[in-house]
This record gives structure tokens, sequence and C-alpha cells, in this order.
């Protein structure tokens, strides 16, 4: 999986443990739009500053297990639709 900061989004305080809980490997956001299925994480002020791409849908599903572990929300959860160019949105309750 990849992951990459959107430049002028600040990140919240629980994103050190995104990356202390997810094997994520750091590039590009356009290596990361890339990927066939796109989490994205919103900071405090609502703006999505962390995408998070997976390949295969096993990947992203661990990676919103570990999401949900940390407390935090998906948006898109009773949704099939793809918001914001992502297919799952986190962010604290």
């Amino acid at each position: 999986m990849k992951t990459t900061l959107l430049e002028g989004k600040k990140p919240p305080k629980f994103d050190k443990h995104i990356i202390g809980n997810l094997l994520l490997d750091v590039a590009t956001p356009d290596e990361v739009r890339q990927e066939k299925l796109l989490i994205g994480v919103r900071n405090d002020d609502g703006e999505i500053y962390r995408l998070i791409g997976a390949t295969k849908h096993n990947s992203f599903m661990n990676a919103i297990e570990e999401l949900f572990d940390l407390g935090l929300t998906d948006e898109l959860q009773d949704s099939d639709e793809i918001r914001e160019g992502c297919d799952a949105i986190f962010s604290e309750p």
C-alpha cells in the first residue's frame, strides 16, 4: 500500500498512529491516486490530508480494519459511492 500527505494540509495528532499501525510506502500523490482503491483521512479542519492507496481489495480491507481499530469512523461505510475520489474517508468521530 502507498500513502502520501497532501500539500498544505495539516496532519492531526492521530496521524502518527496511522503510520505506526499500517505498513505503508511513501509515494507521490499521483502514484497513490493510480492505485485501485483509495482511502482518504480527514484532519481536524475536515480536509483530506492523507491518501492511502491499495492495489488489492484484501489490503484495502486490512487498512480499513486498522483505521477502525484506531477509533476512526468511515463516512462512506454505508455507501457504495465514491466521494472526493475516495472509496473510504476516515475521520475522528
